[in-house]
Order: structure tokens, then sequence, then C-alpha cells
């Protein structure tokens, strides 16, 4: 399958690309397409380019418009002229391959859209696709997109969230003007998969085309079914709380396909280079070192821990707390026994190895590093984090 992207340097564009060619390229082999070619149009194409690409795609994206004109005019030729163009060149050729027409939520002309230059240039481009679907009987998807957000998006553009989480993560100046304004949030993976799922004719269709109930599978107008919805506060509370990460190591609840997930990563994104690395306290003393990396809110911590040669670490216990040593590097020595009993239990570990202990309540435990010449390294996972006031461990010889 040929495929033709239009704005594919935009937003969008560049995440479509980049999976397309993922596809392509034999990376992503979970979507069940097969992808031969992507035509990636955008400014600094030519037309003789979009020409050739129109003779010879399979399916076309047009994601190309424009969002921040300097003259209101330039919403109707951006968005209305370049998909007239598009659509004079597929007719051209009698390429009735399928179109996907990315639109806006503004064109529907209603509420605080309802006097929107930029909103009535996309109701004329969504006006201009349907009329060529009645007119070559061509598939046409159109697609309102919400908010989106996601890696690569330009902040102080059109995207709250992208200005959020450059201003936090760049420590900018920033304003909400209303703490409780509401949005309608898109992750731009899911638009992706979403848009992916359009090759096979999985795309997912609205039942409503004005005041007409249709079939699922007929009407033109379409979405992606994951959408999020936050309000400012809660989105730039969030992102202060992720911002504090490399101080308190506090791991903030991510569950799976959560929109905290995916802000968090959107986030991540927009991080300085001084920012990707920072430093961690490291407890370091004769036998070696000590160093807690990760923290939860409700699954406890992780460390690493590191034993010089011939030295014992631990040989205390615990009446609640629990924990793992999984050592990833060194050989030594892990004992634990009961309190109250004298038989001892062992266990030989090395890197060459790896496996996980338990660490049991109510037994006293040591971990022995058995080479003369080579650092013991081992990951430690706690089932809580480690408070000072309430410490839960009594030094005892195994």
């Amino acid at each position: 399958m040929k495929i033709l992207v239009t704005g594919a340097k935009g937003f969008v564009g560049k995440n479509l690309c980049a999976q397309l060619n993922n596809i392509k390229d034999g990376k992503a082999r979970n979507y069940g397409v097969n992808v031969d070619a992507v035509y990636e149009y955008d400014l600094d194409s030519t037309s003789e380019e979009l020409n050739a690409w129109c003779k010879k795609a399979d399916f076309v994206f047009n994601l190309a418009g424009v969002n921040r004109p300097q003259n209101q005019e330039e919403f109707m030729q951006g968005n209305f002229g370049f998909a007239s163009t598009l659509l004079d060149a597929l007719k051209k050729h009698k390429n009735t391959c399928p179109v996907m027409l990315s639109s806006s939520q503004q064109a529907s002309l209603t509420g605080r859209f309802g006097n929107s230059e930029y909103g009535r240039s996309k109701k004329a481009g969504e006006d201009l696709f349907l009329d060529y679907q009645k007119e070559t009987g061509a598939r046409v998807l159109v697609y309102r997109f919400p908010n989106l957000f996601g890696k690569w998006c330009r902040p102080n553009y059109n995207s709250a969230v992208a200005t959020f989480c450059n201003a936090i993560a760049n420590d900018l100046p920033y304003t909400v003007n209303d703490s409780s304004v509401e949005l309608e949030l898109l992750y731009i993976d899911d638009l992706v998969d979403e848009m992916i799922a359009c090759l096979k004719e999985e795309e997912h269709h609205c039942e409503f085309e004005g005041l007409d109930v249709l079939p699922k599978s007929e009407g033109s107008y379409c979405y992606v079914p994951t959408t999020h919805q936050a309000t400012l506060g809660e989105i730039v509370d969030l992102l202060n709380k992720f911002a504090e990460q490399p101080k308190t190591l506090i791991i903030p609840e991510i569950g799976e396909g959560t929109f905290a997930k995916k802000l968090y990563s959107t986030y991540l994104s927009y991080l300085p280079k001084e920012k990707v690395a920072f430093p961690l306290k490291m407890n370091v003393d004769e036998r070696g070192s000590f160093t807690e990396l990760i923290h939860t809110l409700n699954c406890g911590q992780i460390s690493i821990n590191i034993s010089k040669p011939g030295i014992t670490k631990g040989q205390h216990w615990h009446n609640t707390k629990w924990e793992f040593f999984i050592v990833v590097a060194g050989h030594g020595l892990i004992q634990e026994r009961k309190l109250g009993t004298d038989e001892v239990i062992e266990f030989e570990v090395s890197g060459d190895n790896i496996q996980c202990i338990h660490m049991l309540p109510g037994y006293t435990h040591n971990i022995v590093n058995l080479s003369e010449t080579e650092n013991l390294v081992t990951v430690m996972y706690c089932n809580e984090i480690f408070n000072p006031d309430k410490p839960d461990t009594y030094f005892e010889k195994v």
C-alpha cells in the first residue's frame, strides 16, 4: 500500500509518518497492514511531487492546514484552498482511493466556536470532501479532532498541554486563566492507531450525521473512541508532580491507559538536556554503598546495594516489612534464620544466574560478598518506603 500524507511535518503528520515508516521497514508488526511507500508532502514539497503522489497513492491522509495565520483570510486559503488542489489532482488521475480529512471540533460552528473563521474554513473543507465523495464514489473519512497532545507538539501554538509541559519542564513562567476549564483530550498514539485502522477499513464511524441516524459503517464522520476529560487545573497539578520526581523519587500512579500515563510520557519529551539526568543520593561507607532509586505511592521502593569484597551486610529482621534481593553482578550468599530457631536457609547467588530471593518477615537475614576481588551488586525491592521514625528494622546476626 502506497500512502500519501499531507502536512507530514506537522505534529500529527510527523507522528503518523514515523509509525507508517516503522510498518514499512518491518519494525512495527502488530498492525496487520502492509506499507510499501510513504509519500510525505509538506510546504517544502513541489506541485510536481504532489501530482505524482496523487497518481500512485492507495490512501491519502490530508493533515495539511493553517492554524495560526497572520491574516484571517489565510484560514480559508490554507484549509479550503489546498484541499481543493489535492482533490483536483486525484480527480485528474481518476484516483478514487480513500481519503481521510483532519478537521476540528470548531467546524461544528456551535457554542464558543460559532463565530470562528478557522471553524468556517474547516467546515468548508469538510463540505468539499463530502461533495467529492458524492461525485466520485471515493471513500471519505472526516475526523473532527478535539485537543491533541503528545510528543513533538509545538508549545505556545495551539495546544495548552504542550505549552504547560514545555513551561514546567523548562522552568518557564505560565498562566492558567481558569483552572476549572475542562478539555476533551486525544493522545497522539491513540490517534495514530485509529488512522492506521483506517487503512484496514476498521475506523470508528459516528452514528449521527446532521439530524440523521446512520448505520455505523455508512457515516462519513469518524471519531477516535479513546479520549480523556481533564481540567486545566488537573493538568497543571499533574505536571508539577511529575516535575518533582527527581527530588522525591516518587513515580506517580500512572495506570495503563490512563490520562496520567500519557501525560507523563508527553511531559518527559519536553525535558531539556540538563534535566534528562539527575543525581541520586549515595550512602557510602567502608562496606560499599546503598542508593534509593525509585519510590512509589503505594508499592514501596527500589534501591541498589553495592558490597565490597568479603563484606557482610544486613544482619537484621523486620516485623511487617519484606524485600526482594536480586543479585545482578558478583558472587554472594544470602542467609535467613527464623527468630527463635537455629535453622539457617541459604541461597548462593550470582549475576550469572539472576534470581529473586524473598526476605521474609520475622527472619533475620544478611547478604555476603563471597568474592575477594569483585563488588557484589544487588537490586533491592522493599514493600514500603523507609520511614526513619518507624524503621521496622532490628539488628540480630543470622
